[in-house]
């Protein structure tokens, strides 16, 4: 859960500071134009920050590093594999086009894709290794419901 909690928040910085880095090349460059370097901030924000918590919340709750401790492994690693290299390719682009230079490289827009292939894969890897800790969670609970007690009249 550490793990979560630090890339999290290493994902939170990212963002802030990505955000001010655009607002910063773009003023100083005096560039009004559309670039995905404006898109950075958010993609980091909401994919690594925001999700992160999400799957902490839910590893808090299922345990699921304990059911599947190698599918959520892989999980954890392609997806922040994912989140950096789709946010850096964001970065580089955005960065070229804010500076006039060319940014429709096909090598670019390759490791670009890449990236979202990895997010595709780590997604999935999250599903089945909270599948697998649900199904768990499904065979320890008890067969029957316990009544709640009911408070005393005093």
């Amino acid at each position: 859960m550490k793990k979560l909690f630090h890339a999290s928040f290493a994902y939170a910085i990212a963002g802030v500071l990505s955000g001010l880095y655009y607002r910063e090349l773009t003023k100083v460059n005096g560039f009004t134009g559309d670039s995905q370097l404006g898109l950075v901030h958010t993609h980091w924000l909401v994919l690594g920050f925001i999700v992160l918590l999400l799957v902490l919340g839910l590893e808090k709750v299922f345990a699921i590093s304990a059911a599947a401790p190698r599918l959520f492994a892989w999980f954890f690693w392609i997806w922040n594999a994912g989140v950096v290299v789709t946010g850096g390719m964001m970065l580089v682009k955005g960065t070229l086009v804010v500076a006039g230079l060319d940014a429709s490289s096909k090598a670019l827009a390759g490791i670009a894709g890449t990236g979202h292939m990895l997010l595709t894969a780590g997604l999935v890897l999250l599903f089945l290794a909270l599948r697998k800790a649900l199904t768990a969670a499904a065979t320890d609970a008890p067969s029957a419901v316990p009544p709640l007690p009911v408070a005393a009249k005093a």
